[in-house]
């Protein structure tokens, strides 16, 4: 038997046919066109299904589940989106349409960050854990959280969203209409901001940047910039760093008095940085932690599913 995770996001909806000992062996990937309406969304990836099992070899009755990964609040409970702020689904009975479009009984939803963060849990760097929590470090700060083997995601399902607890009161905007979250200081996206700032403090001050040749060299500063100039022995790219490692150090700090999972998971592309990111990390997160070297500590690791993460997760909800 196989199972099917689709990964719906903004732009593409990914489809992966995955092996019950939580492998993917194909995929396939169709523009969203998230501006439609839903019934032609919902038909795409019912194609798409279908063209993932045609190209396997699979016949639909060895199918045994289908999980979808959705952005928004996804009821569980009733297959249902309730909302989704970049595609247009209001109380959408998704699993309900897909069914009739695909005839699988199992067909399940889970808000994407808490699907991902549940393939992380059953076959990525938490695995083997019962209690762990996933932070995606990329547009925003996104975050799932498993607690005794299931994901919490509160009495209304929009719960996990931890890039949205505020770590500096009356701080930076957020896009929530908020101000000082932890998305706004340690997204991609705030990492960005926090190297563009950097060099202009620079320039106007008459001092060379690393950074700032990085950039033009580039065409644009990305979340690697302050890093890559970091390597290259730049200061202020250091302090660039330094900085960012600091205020994500409190928020992970936070995630870990509220919790206390075994593993906390960090994904996404700052992710990609490694050791880079986790060897200053650590230290700051076990300073500000609770009960820090008296009882059992939280182990933070880099995610090891990438892209994958949702369509694992997807696959294998209700497990």
């Amino acid at each position: 038997m196989y199972r099917i995770g689709i990964d719906l996001g903004g732009t593409n909806i990914a489809v992966g046919l995955v092996t019950e000992d939580k492998k993917i062996i194909k995929k396939v990937s169709v523009p969203t066109g998230a501006d439609r309406n839903p019934e032609l969304i919902i038909d795409d990836m019912a194609a798409a299904c279908r063209t993932l099992i045609a190209e396997a070899g699979v016949d639909i009755c060895e199918i045994a589940a289908v999980g979808i990964a959705s952005p928004g609040i996804a009821n569980h409970d009733d297959g249902v989106v309730e909302y989704a702020n970049n595609l247009p689904f209001r109380k959408l009975p998704i699993c309900a349409m897909l069914r009739e479009r695909f005839p699988v009984e199992n067909i399940r939803v889970e808000n994407d960050a808490n699907a991902a963060a549940w393939g992380e849990a059953v076959a990525g760097a938490a695995r083997g854990t019962r209690s762990s929590v996933m932070i995606t470090l990329g547009t925003g700060v996104g975050g799932g959280i498993i607690i005794d083997g299931k994901v919490q995601s509160g009495f209304n399902y929009a719960g996990g969203e931890l890039g949205h607890i505020v770590i500096c009161a009356g701080g930076r905007p957020c896009s929530c209409g908020r101000r000082g979250c932890w998305e706004a200081y340690s997204s991609a996206t705030a990492l960005i901001d926090m190297t563009r700032e950097k060099i202009e403090e620079c320039r106007a001050a008459g001092r060379h940047t690393v950074m700032e040749d990085l950039a033009e060299k580039k065409g644009k500063i990305s979340a690697r910039t302050a890093y890559d100039g970091m390597r290259l022995g730049d200061k202020d790219a250091a302090d660039v760093v330094d900085k960012y490692v600091e205020l994500l150090g409190v928020g992970l700090a936070n995630i870990v008095n509220i919790f206390q999972p075994e593993v906390i998971s960090i994904g996404g592309g700052v992710s990609n940085e490694k050791d880079a990111l986790l060897k200053p990390l650590l230290p700051i997160v076990r300073k500000e932690q609770y009960g820090g070297g008296i009882v059992p500590e939280t182990e933070i690791r880099i995610a090891e599913l990438g892209n994958d993460a949702g369509i694992i997760g997807a696959a294998f909800l209700g497990l």
